[in-house]
């Protein structure tokens, strides 16, 4: 503390006028600016008691953490002002109340609900003035947890109230933080610090939509409908107790005695509403099939509150022209000034082996890839093949490789020799498991999108069978179509490398943002909410986190 407090003046000073909105001034010290703290005298009664308050809890905080440069920052700020109030005002009998501007934020903090925010999380004990009283001490400690409490709201506001990290550690977006002493700047010299919490809240068109439909649900506009449990899956014949309740959604009648069995009439509903909905039309009524069911009407507002919740977690600004990915959708897009210009299926990582959530961007596109097989896959799925066959590398056109050099894995005594001095790639082919192109934005997770011979897996409606990385159905057409922006790569030019044995780079000259994003909820063309499986459990468990 008695660091940032301290003032050395040396010979030949030159000072600039000190600013009341920021407890520092810059000074030139024999040719070179600095910065010192000012502090101003505290004059009032409760100008000291906030001032010793503020300094107290300074002090408290663990050195260079982020609640200790947060007090930092209170302190300056009022410490620019003598500490005075900002947030309540006394009439000439001497009772305090709240300024003007403090109830127009008191007001936004008692509709936060309807930007997905919890009220009571803001309009606490500590700034409620009629448990207050006149109390001097009491009213100063009122002020500063005012600035704090209203602080917090832009906070949660802009980044979020959940860490992402306490869902699940395979979300990984730098945090979206918010400049707390400029905020708290803009907002005392506002007239209408209401607009300035506002503007903090994402302005991704589907966050705005989703805000909107959730206004509905609390006025009433919406009538929600049932929820369709999860179950067992069902097929022609089967018997369940959810069957009528899917027959109402769909107004149709059973032709049989018993609305517990899944009868004909159903199944030709039932492949209608899948092809509608963009799904598989196999009649199967599985996880994909009930979530779909549950889009709508049926949307729940705990459901719209947490998917706006990791909106929040996103990068503010997407790029014009990006590529997303939805998870619990299965589908890639690409978006061009929020217009989708490309659509496709895609396979994502199996539970154990989770696809994680980031954004990045795409820079090469390698055309005949190896297939580099993480360690992870070799210890524990090929390793004990290799050691007991030495037809297997062969088999599957792989090859051992150590130093950057291909070994003969057959002049190799695996019961001397561990595992770990060799990785495994599998050379370019038509059996390739990345097929003949991949996508790749550099990353610690070490996935990327690209091709797959597997392509059955993209009829089914749940597609979660990889090991992390995004299988692309149609990758030509997506690379076709991602190249449209890029100034010197074309798309014949990549497309006659296809089929070759050497893998072959291409580096993009524009690097094109792309996202990997969990949303259960999407808001369609049409402005329909369209509700997707939570196949990894992520937003059961933001749930539980935000208290919902």
């Amino acid at each position: 503390m008695k660091s940032f407090l301290r003032i050395i003046l040396a010979a030949s000073v030159l000072l600039t006028p000190i600013s009341l909105s920021n407890a520092q001034e810059t000074l030139t010290i024999n040719g070179k600016q600095v910065t010192r703290v000012v502090i101003a005298p505290a004059r009032s009664p409760i100008a000291k008691i906030i001032k010793k308050q503020l300094r107290s809890n300074y002090d408290s905080q663990k050195f260079e953490s982020r609640k200790w440069y947060d007090a930092q920052k209170l302190y300056y700020f009022y410490g620019a002002r003598h500490f005075e109030p900002i947030w309540l005002t006394q009439d000439e009998a001497g009772k305090t109340a709240f300024s003007n501007k403090a109830l127009k934020i008191i007001e936004l903090f008692n509709n936060a609900y309807l930007s997905g925010l919890e009220p009571k999380n803001y309009l606490t004990d500590d700034i409620n003035l009629e448990l207050i009283g006149n109390d001097q001490t009491k009213l100063a400690y009122v002020e500063t947890a005012f600035s704090a409490v209203a602080l917090n709201y832009a906070q949660d506001a802009y980044g979020g109230r959940i860490n992402s990290r306490k869902v699940s550690n395979n979300f990984d977006y730098k945090p979206n933080k918010i400049d707390r002493a400029k905020l708290l700047l803009d907002m005392v010299y506002s007239d209408n610090p209401i607009s300035i919490l506002l503007a903090l809240e994402p302005k991704h068109k589907e966050y705005i939509a989703l805000k909107s439909v959730l206004a509905r649900h609390y006025n009433g506009t919406i009538k929600q409908v049932a929820i369709i449990a999860d179950g067992k899956i069902l097929r022609l014949g089967d018997e369940d107790t959810r069957l009528p309740l899917i027959r109402q959604r769909l107004e149709i009648v059973s032709a049989n005695i018993n609305e517990n069995i899944y009868d004909e009439t159903l199944l030709v509903a039932i492949e209608e509403f899948q092809t509608k909905m963009g799904l598989t039309s196999d009649g199967i009524i599985g996880p994909a099939t009930i979530a779909a069911f549950n889009g709508g009407n049926a949307t729940t507002k705990e459901d719209i509150i947490a998917n706006m919740e990791i909106w929040r977690w996103l990068p503010r600004d997407l790029g014009n022209f990006n590529v997303f990915v939805n998870i619990p959708e299965y589908r890639l897009t690409i978006n061009n000034n929020d217009k989708v210009t490309f659509s496709t299926r895609v396979v994502v990582g199996q539970t154990k082996f989770q696809t994680p959530m980031f954004s990045d961007e795409i820079e090469h596109i390698v055309v005949n890839p190896y297939w580099n097989v993480p360690r992870s896959i070799l210890n524990n799925e090929l390793a004990p093949s290799i050691k007991s066959n030495p037809n297997y590398l062969a088999s599957q056109n792989m090859e051992l490789v150590s130093g950057g050099k291909v070994i003969n894995d057959r002049n190799i005594d695996w019961s001397t020799t561990s595992m770990n001095r060799f990785y495994v790639r599998q050379r370019p082919g038509p059996r390739n498991a990345l097929g003949s192109v991949k996508f790749l934005f550099p990353n610690k997770h070490a996935v990327y999108l690209h091709d797959t011979p597997s392509k059955s897996l993209f009829f089914r409606s749940r597609r979660a069978f990889s090991h992390g990385c995004v299988r692309v159905k149609d990758p030509w057409d997506f690379a076709k179509a991602l190249l449209q922006i890029e100034p010197k790569i074309t798309y014949a030019s990549i497309a006659s490398q296809r089929g070759g044995k050497k893998e072959r780079w291409n580096n993009v000259a524009t690097h094109i943002p792309v996202h990997l994003a969990y949303f259960t909820l999407r808001i369609d063309k049409n402005g329909s909410v369209r509700s997707y499986g939570d196949i990894y459990g992520h937003n059961k468990r933001l749930k539980v986190l935000l208290g919902i």
